[in-house]
């Protein structure tokens, strides 16, 4: 088979193009310190490459995300720790206002004190969260979420927790219904309380439950309420449970129901009454203080009402108190599942990271060696072909 001239100049001109094109390649690898520029130059881990990144880019935003359910977090835990501090002096004023030394007019300055602690309150609730929205807003609201109304505190906002686009749940605002509205009544299993109507000195405790089985608000076989009622007759006093047989009072002595158990104090009058009524989750901070406020400025009150109202009011505060305790505790732990939250982001992160640069990066050290190898190749293929040029027939013509 014969092989023109030509042909032998384009084969060598060929290999010398291709030569230049994997000596620029290599090059550009060098310069930019990848080996995959162009998704050409290797589409697998070009492909590797890419899910990786959209890795990191999900690994960014969940950092965004938990770096901004923290701040709200952090400034609803010192919301709470302020709400709990307002709320342990209020209860420390509304005690003393028991002292049946007081007089009305010293009474009322409580009710003033009490008064600037709700304000406080009512303040913290709508403290806002720096971007924009509200701590206690529940799923999001652009005002203020609790309105003070005339029949008391509102929650215009609602319920529920807004949560970050993340890949895992995070807060970005916390339920403030549950957190200021919804403390139990009474002993959180029944609440005891006096008639408006009743003229004698006597009072009851909030009362304890003394045998759960059978309780018919913790059985749920009943939800009906109870009624004491006093008859004072040729100076015998004695009282009925829901219109059943007499028995004799005795001041101080506990009375047990259904598996409940209280103590009736003071010298009831006749007619005199006292309810048991289950429990329900609708206690407010701000009603808990309004009442506090709204018996201290009563004026006439004797010994027995007074006592009432303070235990009634104490039993109020250690209910929100407990119902804003256990919010803060609950925030306080979302803050430290955030710690290891963060350390999965992290990880998932270097993880994708790793094999973007398994995936891309170029070793040097190889890079260099294959790169001065393919210079030498380069150079060797011009001076050959430089030699090659000279061995046609035109210049054996020539030479002779």
């Amino acid at each position: 088979m014969r092989i023109s001239t030509a042909h032998t100049y384009q084969q060598a001109i060929e290999s010398l193009q291709q030569r230049q094109t994997d000596l620029v390649q290599s090059q550009s690898q060098l310069t930019s310190g990848k080996k995959v520029n162009v998704p050409s130059d290797d589409p697998i881990a070009a492909a590797q490459a890419e899910r990786a990144l959209t890795s990191i880019g999900r690994a960014d935003a969940d950092t965004r995300a938990l770096n901004a359910s923290r701040n709200v977090m952090q400034i609803a835990e010192s919301s709470m720790g302020d709400a709990v501090d307002l709320l342990q002096q209020a209860r420390e004023s509304f005690i003393s206002a028991g002292n049946a030394t007081y007089t009305d007019n010293e009474r009322q300055s409580i009710a003033k004190k009490l008064q600037k602690i709700r304000t406080q309150l009512l303040s913290v609730a709508n403290r806002p969260d720096g971007n924009g929205g509200f701590v206690f807003g529940g799923q999001g609201s652009a005002t203020p979420p609790f309105v003070d109304a005339p029949g008391g505190v509102q929650f215009i906002g609602q319920g529920g927790e807004l949560r970050a686009p993340a890949s895992e749940s995070m807060n970005l605002t916390v339920d403030g219904q549950n957190v200021w509205l919804k403390a139990s009544q009474g002993n959180g299993v029944f609440v005891t309380a006096a008639s408006p109507t009743n003229t004698g000195s006597s009072w009851i405790t909030a009362g304890s439950v003394s045998d759960p089985r059978t309780n018919p608000y913790l059985t749920g076989t009943s939800s009906a309420p109870y009624a004491i009622a006093f008859q004072v007759s040729a100076g015998t006093t004695t009282y009925t449970i829901n219109g059943g047989s007499p028995v004799p009072y005795k001041d101080g002595q506990a009375i047990t129901v259904d598996g409940m158990t209280f103590t009736i104090k003071g010298v009831p009058a006749n007619a005199d009454q006292f309810t048991i009524n289950p429990s329900q989750k609708n206690l407010s901070v701000f009603d808990a203080l309004d009442s506090a406020i709204k018996t201290l400025n009563t004026t006439g009150l004797n010994n027995g009402q007074i006592t009432q109202a303070v235990n009634k009011g104490i039993s109020d505060m250690d209910s929100v108190l407990s119902t804003v305790q256990g919010g803060r505790s609950a925030v306080g732990e979302s803050l430290n599942t955030m710690a290891g939250i963060e350390n999965r982001i992290s990880s998932s992160k270097l993880a994708a990271q790793t094999a973007q640069s398994n995936a891309e990066d170029l070793d040097m050290t190889s890079a260099i060696s294959a790169f001065q190898a393919k210079q030498s190749g380069y150079q060797a293929a011009l001076q050959s072909y430089s030699m090659v040029q000279k061995m046609s027939l035109f210049q054996y013509i020539n030479a002779q």
